[in-house]
């Protein structure tokens, strides 16, 4: 007679999640999900597209096959592109191999903002920042920064010391030559 007791110290290691894309039938929406198994891959699908009723086919965005076997789908590569299909749904092919996507219509040539806003609430002018837009792909913006009250005020002050120091030489020079010529 005979005992045997077994202990397991690492309890069994949950294959790890591989990243696929899911989209939905009319390839609007695409999300990428991680699973490591189908029935975890459709659960996570119904959660990504909130998708209420239980009854959804899996299929392969490139062709259409139905992904229903869990042998069928540990085959598949990662980064397979699927498709959810509501009941109802069915899928259709692609044009030339491109889903065809509507692009939103250019209204312009150039968008332009004005963005005011202060460093510190002391300031006396805030900043402004100016950004233009050119066919939605180049974009130039400036930011100018202005000063506190004090800093404003100083500055001004000192524009008034040049002027005034120019021209009181320019007086100077002209009363000068004026002296001579006479």
């Amino acid at each position: 007679v005979g005992a045997v007791t077994k202990q397991t110290l690492f309890p069994p290691l949950m294959p790890a999640g591989r990243p696929f894309r899911v989209s939905n039938a009319s390839r609007s929406s695409r999300k990428g999900i991680v699973a490591s198994s189908l029935q975890e891959l459709i659960s996570k699908t119904l959660d990504a597209f909130l998708i209420s009723a239980g009854i959804v086919t899996l299929v392969l965005e490139e062709d259409g096959t139905v992904v229903d076997t869990e042998e069928f789908f540990k085959s598949l590569d990662d980064n397979t592109h699927f498709m959810v299909l509501e009941e109802g749904q069915k899928w259709t092919p692609t044009r030339n191999g491109v889903a065809t996507v509507r692009k939103k219509k250019k209204m312009g040539v150039a968008n332009i903002t004005f963005d005011l806003y202060k460093l510190n609430p002391k300031d006396f002018i805030g900043c402004l920042n100016i950004k233009a837009t050119f066919y939605e792909i180049y974009s130039v913006s400036y930011d100018i920064k202005c000063m506190g009250a004090k800093s404003v005020l100083r500055k001004l002050l000192q524009l008034i010391s040049h002027a005034a120091q120019i021209t009181g030489q320019l007086l100077l020079y002209t009363g000068t030559y004026m002296l001579q010529l006479m």
